[in-house]
């Protein structure tokens, strides 16, 4: 059971392709789309989940669709319950 590929936290995608390139430090994304630094902090460094109101903040601040940033927070989610419970899942026995 796997997706095919390896999903990157949004947070950390976040960071590395969009804010740091365009010179955006933690404070100024915090401040910039009105979320405290400790939830910029934790979302930028991979250890909190990105959020429909996150995604909704991100889309009017980069010009992207908050779907983007949902779909990427689904697929990551999916990646790390299979590599958490991947044994579990192959237990069960099929029947259709």
């Amino acid at each position: 059971m796997d997706i095919g590929f390896d999903v990157e936290h949004p947070g950390i995608v976040l960071w590395e392709e969009y804010l740091q390139p365009l010179g955006i430090n933690q404070s100024r994304f915090a401040r910039d789309v009105h979320i405290s630094y400790p939830r910029a902090n934790e979302l930028l460094n991979g250890k909190r989940a990105l959020t429909p109101d996150t995604a909704l903040r991100l889309a009017s601040y980069l010009g992207t669709s908050a779907e983007f940033w949902i779909n990427w927070q689904g697929l990551y989610d999916l990646q790390q319950t299979i590599k958490r419970h991947e044994k579990e899942y192959r237990q069960i026995e099929r029947v259709a």
